[in-house]
């Protein structure tokens, strides 16, 4: 995935944009600076300040994405034992599926009224992650046909929320939690393109708990007779790692996190969103 790089070094969180090229950093090795401008550290309510991150850049056709370690493996650590105290999940729900009128390996989905289970062929699968909506009062959110009101935020939610806009200078009112219990559970090729989305928003993915591999496919390349041939971009999300996915990154690439059975740790994936309010 080098060739896809095109910034310096990931080191500490503390230093400059750029340098020499870290071997153990999961998400590449060397490359150029960009010219893109981030924030100077700030100061959050009950922490001390923050030193600026230190970013890769990700590149290809279309897709543009930032990657940094943005949380140290101690803070990491309590953040993840707060979320698994803290989130509460969907339980006991429907999915069915039909099979799609299109060229997409994909299935396409419309709910019967809950969120843990799916229906393939006429046979029950339980839905192979856990997943949790929250965010501002007001909102709603569709995907995988359903539609949904967030729960309020909560304080491990809200302060990694200060964290990332800080980081990025980027605002976000909602925030998607999925749960990996260990290696086998996943989530297929998708696109985060709803229609709720602000548009030109970036989305902010962090990352607590076993590192995964997570893999970006063009949309050209997709199926058993692409159109055309385009490399997949391969990246792995750390311990206290933010992704964030640029315009128009969600336009011409899908990604997903495949199955790796020798993984036996859980991870927690938190995507923060801009969300559109209800027009009235």
């Amino acid at each position: 995935m080098d060739r896809f790089l095109v910034t310096g070094a990931l080191g500490s969180l503390v230093g400059k944009r750029g340098g020499e090229a870290n071997p153990e950093d999961p998400a590449g090795r060397r490359g150029e600076e960009s010219s893109r401008k981030r924030p100077r550290a700030e100061t959050l309510p009950n922490a001390g300040p923050l030193a600026s991150p230190t970013w890769r850049h990700i590149r290809a056709e279309g897709l543009s994405c930032d990657y940094t370690v943005l949380f140290g493996k101690a803070e990491a650590d309590k953040i993840f034992q707060e979320l698994e105290q803290g989130v509460e999940y969907f339980t006991g729900s429907k999915y069915v599926w039909y099979p799609p009128a299109c060229s997409s390996e994909l299935p396409c989905f419309t709910c019967t009224g809950a969120l843990a289970r799916v229906q393939v062929f006429g046979k029950w699968h339980s839905v192979p992650r856990k997943q949790a909506t929250y965010g501002n009062a007001g909102l709603t959110y569709t995907f995988s046909g359903l539609t949904l009101s967030p729960k309020p935020w909560i304080p491990v939610l809200e302060h990694v929320r200060d964290r990332v806009s800080v980081a990025t200078g980027e605002t976000f009112n909602f925030v998607l939690v999925n749960r990996y219990k260990d290696g086998c559970d996943h989530i297929g090729e998708h696109r985060d393109d709803e229609r709720e989305l602000a548009p030109g928003s970036p989305i902010a993915s962090v990352s607590f708990g076993a590192c995964r591999d997570f893999f970006f496919r063009h949309k050209d390349s997709r199926g058993k007779k692409p159109s055309r041939k385009v490399e997949v971009v391969r990246l792995q999300l750390a311990h206290g790692s933010l992704l964030l996915m640029n315009h128009p990154t969600n336009t011409h690439w899908y990604h997903s996190l495949p199955v790796r059975k020798k993984i036996l740790a859980p991870r927690i994936n938190l995507t923060f969103r801009k969300i559109l309010p209800i027009k009235k």
